[in-house]
């Protein structure tokens, strides 16, 4: 049977029973152990990870101040993101997630190309995890002779272990993980918040709106650095769309995704645009750095014995959270793509606790190259990383748009039924967010360095999907003809 005739033959079918969603193969054999307080607090620790702890620091200090408008404008775009995939998942849940819609919606190449760049994601932000953790680490005196990327690889051991062990435990790392995160960004904001109440010294200077205006306003080095921090930003959302990937494992994602995604806007506002206010009013820009978290800065500046000692405990256990989210999501992206042929056979693979180990061992080796890259370029290691993952987040989120435009046309021409819950503005909204993503890479060229060797990566990335497609395009359509025949018997 030719590929067209399959094509033909799934779409009469998709017509004629409008009314049943196609089941992604990929689906079965999960146990379905997610509870709601896992998927919400997963949701909620996909908006509280390394690109705040870490990154906000080196971006304060090169942006100033308006890094705060940044986070709100990023901010409101995931959100219509992650708004777009709730949809989606409750129309059909799946632990494939957009990998499935794309299959759905945008045929096999776009659940080709979407899965894969989702593996460059975030098998690239494991890089940065670890590498994170390897930083975080030698905060300590202790650890300060240790290498960082021995570091890294004791991390990236101790994480895989846990991940492989079921998706109960996942759920109930990142249960605590999220729980460790809320309580100490909003104890920090309780103390920012005190701190400019009784004007209390920060570093020797008194806190409040005179440190923005006595050192450059919002704007200290003007727009340019503001637009060119915008990848770092957008990758600081990235694992938002985890929610999606979590509630294919849950049992009930009618109740649990719509709360879990509307709750998304007022984190964004209270954590990152709250927290990046305060730590401008607290200290100058040009105080923070680019290798220690903004938080442990304030509080050293203090003088309370032992503060900075504590919120680097907590900041890297937020990595260990984004690194162990990134193995769980990946293996099962990975198998849903695997059953229909485009990812290596070995990833559909899952072991006794149903955990997908196949797929989390595969992003596992690429982390292992990390930690070789922090054996060369310690210094350079997690911006690289950093750059690349953008790449990879802004290439999934507008698959995702994309995505929910076909389906929104579809449910128009009455072929399926849209839920309740939906994006409003459609299809407006999709469209101004497709854009904006676009326009984050196209400025990525201002900046000579990291940001414009990182669109270099694009056509090498882009000729490496159509090499790849062409290995896996036989095997897709003979997995597709064995489906096809299997629901004609």
């Amino acid at each position: 049977m030719s590929k067209d005739a399959v094509d033909t033959a799934k779409a009469t079918a998709s017509r004629t029973d409008a009314a049943r969603p196609p089941a992604d193969a990929g689906d079965a054999g999960y146990s379905k152990a997610l509870k709601p307080r896992h998927v919400n607090m997963i949701a909620i620790g996909g908006a509280i990870g390394t690109g705040l702890f870490l990154g906000a620091g080196g971006r304060l200090h090169t942006a100033g101040p308006a890094l705060a408008i940044a986070y709100l404008v990023c901010g409101t775009f995931a959100f219509f993101v992650v708004r777009a995939l709730g949809e989606l998942v409750l129309y059909r849940p799946s632990s494939g997630s957009f990998v499935s819609y794309a299959r759905e919606f945008l045929g096999e190449k776009g659940a080709y190309v979407a899965g894969w760049m989702y593996f460059l994601n975030w098998s690239t932000t494991g890089i940065a995890d670890i590498t994170a953790i390897a930083l975080y680490t030698h905060y300590w005196s202790f650890f300060t002779d240790v290498p960082q990327w021995v570091l890294a690889l004791i991390a990236l051991a101790v994480v895989l272990a846990v991940n492989l062990i079921s998706v109960k435990i996942f759920g109930e790392m990142e249960f605590w993980f999220a729980i460790i995160k809320v309580a100490t960004l909003v104890a920090f904001m309780l103390v920012g918040i005190f701190l400019l109440a009784t004007q209390h010294d920060v570093d020797g200077r008194k806190p409040g709106p005179s440190v923005i205006t006595d050192h450059g306003g919002l704007l200290p080095h003007g727009m340019m650095p503001v637009v060119l921090v915008m990848q770092g930003v957008i990758f600081a959302y990235a694992a938002l769309e985890l929610v999606g990937v979590a509630a294919g494992e849950t049992a009930e994602p009618q109740q649990v995704v719509p709360r879990a995604v509307n709750s998304i806007m007022w984190r964004v506002g209270l954590f990152y645009v709250g927290s990046v206010v305060l730590l401008a009013l607290l200290l100058p820009g040009s105080v923070y750095s680019a290798d220690e978290s903004p938080f442990v800065t304030v509080l050293s500046k203090i003088g309370v014995s032992g503060a900075g000692d504590v919120m680097n405990l907590v900041v890297l256990t937020a990595a260990m959270s984004s690194l162990n989210s990134g193995l769980y999501s990946t293996g099962r992206i990975l198998r849903s793509m695997a059953t229909a042929g485009s990812a290596p056979r070995f990833t559909a693979r899952m072991n006794r606790s149903q955990v997908p180990y196949g797929g989390i061992l595969l992003t596992c080796a690429v982390c292992v190259l990390g930690v070789g890259l922090n054996y060369l370029m310690p210094d350079q290691a997690f911006e690289i990383v950093l750059n690349v993952a953008s790449l990879g987040v802004i290439s999934t989120w507008v698959i995702i748009m994309v995505c929910h435009l076909v389906f929104v046309r579809r449910a128009r021409a009455g072929l399926l039924t849209r839920p309740s819950f939906r994006l409003p503005g459609s299809p407006v909204t999709e469209t101004v967010t497709i854009l904006f993503l676009l326009s984050v890479l196209a400025l990525m060229w201002d900046d000579p360095g990291v940001g414009r060797k990182t669109l270099l990566l694009i056509p090498v990335i882009a000729a490496l999907l159509v090499g790849g497609w062409f290995a896996v395009r036989r095997r897709v359509e003979r997995t597709a003809e064995e489906e096809l025949n299997g629901m004609t018997r």
